[in-house]
């Protein structure tokens, strides 16, 4: 009897089991389908100028904010938390403590590649040790320096940096090019050399279109070192915004503005461009949270915002 029990048993597990396999043929494949949205996540800094450490406690504006380690661990906890990162800065990684006069850019570029930076603009103050202290600082980059507006092809820098590049994540095609400010009346012409400055209106049409059109990318984003806007007829990332094509987001810097979240500016077709600016010195980390359809690869919706970099208690309470 108990024999019979123990097959009786095991026979009804075997046909349970069956029906269930049989069952879970029928429920939908989408319900075991991947998510139906790829999220990117866009962080970016902009005239860090040197700026290691942190502001002193006692100063009077910034007191406490800043500081490359902290910068480093916010960055490590998001890119812990999201899948798909890119770290991106819009120029002027020198001048402006003593760090910089004292190892001419070294210390910044080493720290910028040890937390992983994708890309980054040419600033204006990065020409302050001349086009040679670019140059001698080169192998210690581990992303490109991009622009595409400046020709180079007389000076050292010739071949040395990029107008574009592409990065991919999840099958998002993410293309990124450069735009500097015109050198003449702002940096010393010995120290530029016979770097050309070409129209940066003019640049960006053709990347842009480039990108979209050639390249296939899902997003275009600018770096720019023009300056978000000014009160003379110059030209700046409003207006860049205003005229363009096909560019979705314009990180910039150069002016020092602190933007709480992107301003949106319509562009010439009509389209939201998200313009983008954390002030000076790292004392801000900007995030852009972009999502897209799986299927279609097209833009959803994106987000952004701008952290402190600073004190303790930020740390207890994110880490």
């Amino acid at each position: 009897m108990e024999e019979f029990t123990k097959n009786n048993n095991r026979r009804r597990f075997i046909k349970n089991s069956f029906l269930g396999i049989i069952g879970a043929s029928q429920i939908p494949l989408d319900l075991f389908a991947k998510e139906d949205v790829i999220k990117l996540t866009v962080l970016h800094t902009n005239d860090v100028h040197s700026h290691i450490d942190p502001f002193p406690d006692n100063d009077p504006k910034f007191a406490g904010l800043g500081g490359v380690a902290r910068r480093a661990t916010l960055v490590k906890k998001i890119r812990e938390q999201e899948k798909n990162v890119l770290l991106l800065d819009a120029g002027d990684i020198y001048q402006g403590t003593p760090y910089f006069n004292r190892y001419g850019g070294e210390l910044e570029v080493k720290l910028m590649s040890k937390m992983g930076y994708d890309a980054s603009a040419i600033g204006n103050h990065d020409f302050d040790n001349g086009i040679e202290g670019i140059v001698k600082n080169l192998p210690l980059f581990s992303f490109p320096l991009l622009c595409a507006n400046y020709d180079f092809s007389e000076t050292a820098l010739n071949g040395k940096t990029s107008e574009y590049k592409i990065f991919e994540k999840e099958g998002l095609k993410i293309g990124v090019f450069g735009l500097g400010i015109e050198l003449e009346g702002l940096v010393d012409r010995r120290m530029y050399g016979k770097t050309k400055y070409n129209d940066p209106e003019v640049a960006s049409a053709r990347m842009a279109l480039f990108l979209k059109n050639e390249k296939k990318c899902d997003l275009i984003i600018c770096l720019s070192h023009l300056g978000y806007k000014y009160q003379e007829r110059k030209i700046s990332d409003l207006e860049l915004a205003k005229q363009s094509r096909f560019i979705d987001i314009i990180i910039g810097g150069h002016t020092h503005t602190f933007l709480d979240k992107p301003i949106l500016q319509k562009n010439r077709d009509g389209k939201e461009v998200h313009v983008c600016q954390v002030g000076w010195a790292g004392i801000k980390l900007g995030k852009l949270d972009i999502t897209f359809d799986r299927g279609s690869m097209k833009r959803k919706k994106i987000e952004g915002t701008s952290m402190n970099i600073f004190q303790k208690d930020f740390f207890s309470s994110h880490i």
